[in-house]
């Protein structure tokens, strides 16, 4: 049986169901035990093969996503995941695409996408979703 994260663990966001999921950067090592059963990384190239499960989407720092369907796919899958399951977003620093996606997963979640933005950066990091165009992305996101 998986336990969840330790909610008081740093780059831990819980979101208003209860979802526990750990936003980081990937320039950081891997913080100690306990270690994802899922991880969703957000970068420009393929990340180096983990322990765990793990999906990829093609998003280059600063900007957005390639495909816009397949990221919602694979930010639901994480979201749905993050239920029963350690689900990890990590990008390279852990602060734009992460927040980015965090806060999607707060839409998920039910929070209103005008106030996704704001609740990641209370929750999560006061630095998170960088660029104007990530905080666009969000307020569209579905």
């Amino acid at each position: 049986m998986v336990t969840a994260w330790d909610p008081t663990t740093a780059g831990v966001l819980r979101l208003p169901s209860g979802r526990l999921v750990r936003g980081r950067g990937l320039r950081h090592p891997v913080p100690p035990d306990p270690l994802p059963t899922f991880a969703l990384y957000l970068l420009g190239h393929e990340p180096p093969p983990v322990a765990w499960e793990s999906r990829w989407v093609r998003w280059p720092d600063f900007w957005l996503p390639s495909d816009h369907a397949g990221t919602a796919d694979a930010l639901r899958e994480a979201w749905m995941r993050a239920r029963t399951e350690r689900v990890e977003v990590a990008c390279a620093g852990g602060y734009g695409r992460t927040g980015t996606a965090l806060a999607c997963l707060a839409v998920l979640d039910g929070i209103p996408n005008r106030e996704a933005v704001a609740y990641v950066r209370k929750h999560y990091a006061a630095r998170a979703v960088e660029m104007p165009w990530q905080r666009r992305f969000v307020s569209r996101f579905r």
